[in-house]
């Protein structure tokens, strides 16, 4: 098969011919003078025809180069648009993975899909801000890849990349005289109700902080589980209850109505880790768990 003259030298034609100048089509490719006099003059005797009629003051297409250019700029933008599909297509041939997470982890959700997007071949990440309750759930009907999970770990599902966060302060309403305080301690806050989660598990953060607190009605239960602390904030600013804080939360959230106090009740700490089904293990999947360790690793 004969695969004609170069589609180079044909962009250089169309080029010429659009500029009507052998110089500034030269400029606009960075090439040569003298290297576009060589490709027009090849295609010219591939063809076997004259394209241009020039002169030392002018350039002009020849009755043949008029007739041949539509020819020739329809075969650069079909060019192009191979190119263009071609690219879509690859990019939707790559492997994908579906995360859930929580939005506290978020910073380390976007480290994960920025260090597999580099990686070669590279993984495509598809995000999804979830709670427990939400995850569990899409890990059970295979919508997800995987989840990044709070304690409890559900038994069906296999976890790996276990991670702590630690919860070293109190939510308070700025206007609320306990927000001047430069400590508090879980004694001092028998006349404040502190939002909680209904479940908390034997042993958790949230039960160890709940079997410190004294007198009557200290819990506001906000949900099954609190994922959206910062969703929670909006509460502590209405007045209705304090929220124990994780270090994540204290670091990435300013707001005027609330205010961070430090919180002296031992070592509170939420664990995190990635969870996933057993069933659906795939290697974009193995490949995530090393991602997240990695990100775990050199944070």
């Amino acid at each position: 098969m004969d695969p004609g003259p170069p589609l180079r030298d044909i962009g250089c034609f169309a080029l010429v011919a659009q500029h009507l100048s052998f110089s500034r089509a030269a400029a606009e490719l960075h090439m040569s003078q003298p290297a576009m006099s060589q490709a027009i003059g090849r295609l010219e005797r591939s063809l076997g025809i004259r394209l241009f009629e020039r002169t030392s003051r002018e350039v002009r297409l020849s009755a043949a180069g008029k007739a041949l250019l539509p020819y020739a700029d329809a075969m650069l933008e079909a060019s192009a648009a191979l190119m263009a599909e071609s690219t879509r297509l690859a990019m939707s041939a790559r492997p994908a993975v579906r995360l859930a997470y929580p939005l506290i982890v978020g910073p380390l959700a976007a480290r994960i899909t920025r260090r597999l997007a580099r990686r070669r071949p590279a993984i495509d990440v598809e995000l999804r801000a979830a709670g427990w309750s939400a995850a569990t759930s899409a890990l059970e009907r295979g919508d997800i890849s995987a989840a990044i999970l709070s304690t409890p770990f559900p038994r069906e599902f296999t976890t790996a990349a276990r991670f702590h966060v630690t919860v070293g302060h109190l939510a308070v309403p700025a206007g609320d005289p306990i927000a001047a305080m430069s400590r508090i301690r879980p004694e001092q806050l028998a006349r404040y109700k502190i939002l909680m989660p209904r479940n908390r598990t034997p042993g958790g953060m949230w039960a160890r902080f709940a079997a410190q607190l004294r007198g009557p009605h200290q819990h506001h239960v906000v949900a099954d589980d609190i994922d959206d602390f910062a969703a929670a904030l909006d509460l502590v600013a209405a007045g209705v209850g304090l929220l124990p804080a994780p270090h994540l939360l204290v670091k990435a959230i300013r707001r005027h109505d609330v205010h961070f106090v430090p919180l002296d009740a031992g070592d509170l700490r939420m664990t995190y880790g990635l969870a996933w089904s057993p069933r659906h293990v795939s290697p974009e999947l193995m490949v995530l768990v090393q991602a997240v360790q990695e990100a775990l690793w050199t944070r």
